[in-house]
């Protein structure tokens, strides 16, 4: 087990620090870096590589055998398809297991001893907070699914392989980490037993939800729209300066609500859960990178674009 301040860490918890770092580490080299856009050594082009994707790839001259771990971006729709199935089934067994008495699965417990391990006293009472943000990530993930269906329009955007295979280990982890709080021992919680664990911070979290999805929403349809006339056809897949909803203050709106959309599934546990925030700061240092390239590539590509604009967090930066 690892150690840190005498404290022994989870599976889970020491690789969500261990992805806490890794893109905390990136965020300052590429900030403070000598690494240009093109990249002054191969060293330098492999990083630039596996930290852009999409449109901020765009005019960095990649060696041609980078190119052999393209993958398309649309491919994004495979992060929901697996969090719809997995997440899913995770909900399903716990409102089996927390409802109707019925024991977890052996795979499942012997997974969760695996990752969960640690001395750390798991609370009672938390089975609402659990379902609830189970059910929060769901729905998430069913919307995201929806926008990259039918809202988004991709270009011939790539990612790297190394993006995909993080984006799929992302989704399978965050449901292993949102069990490990409650006790969820099987019993039969009946609706009255739920309804007497809920607090304000399940209210506050959820009008934080509802507010961000939507602000997102709003966001993807913007830039979808970016590329169709009135009347609704496709006739560019050029990229053009968005405007409207959030885009006034930040260039990455949609990242900005992303990163509210799991504050807001902090707030669901009250703030208490830890492992969860070490998800939360994942979010904010990975969508902060996301970020500060797309506002780069834009201020690069416009030499009209609107200097107020932060790059992901309104009037901070």
């Amino acid at each position: 087990m690892l150690l840190l301040s005498g404290t022994e860490l989870s599976v889970i918890a020491a690789l969500w620090l261990l992805l806490d770092v890794a893109f905390l580490v990136s965020l300052f080299l590429h900030v403070l870096g000598d690494c240009t856009r093109r990249g002054s050594s191969t060293l330098c082009a492999v990083f630039q590589d596996l930290i852009r994707y999409g449109k901020t790839k765009v005019g960095q001259g990649r060696p041609a055998w980078l190119r052999c771990f393209d993958l398309p971006k649309r491919w994004f729709s495979h992060f929901y398809y697996l969090s719809l199935l997995w997440n899913g089934a995770l909900l399903w067994v716990i409102v089996q297991s927390q409802l109707f008495g019925i024991e977890k699965p052996q795979w499942l417990q012997s997974l969760l001893n695996f990752f969960h391990k640690e001395p750390i006293q798991k609370i009672s009472g938390g089975e609402f907070s659990t379902l609830l943000a189970l059910s929060l990530i769901w729905l998430h993930s069913l919307r995201r699914l929806a926008e990259c269906l039918y809202v988004s329009i991709y270009s011939k955007g790539v990612i790297h392989l190394a993006q995909y295979c993080l984006g799929i280990g992302y989704y399978f982890l965050i449901g292993i980490t949102l069990l490990n709080h409650a006790k969820l021992e099987p019993k039969q919680v009946t609706v009255s037993d739920l309804a007497s664990q809920v607090h304000w911070y399940h209210i506050i979290g959820m009008i934080l939800y509802i507010w961000a999805s939507v602000h997102q929403h709003r966001c993807h349809v913007i830039l979808a729209n970016l590329r169709k006339n009135k009347s609704g056809k496709v006739v560019t897949m050029n990229h053009v300066v968005p405007t409207g909803d959030w885009f006034e203050r930040v260039s990455c709106p949609h990242y900005f609500a992303e990163l509210l959309i799991y504050i807001s599934i902090a707030l669901l546990f009250g703030l208490s859960h830890t492992s969860w925030w070490l998800v939360v700061m994942f979010v904010l240092f990975n969508q902060s990178l996301a970020a500060i390239l797309c506002h780069e590539f834009y201020h690069e590509k416009f030499d009209n674009y609107p200097a107020q604009r932060k790059a992901f967090i309104p009037y901070v930066f």
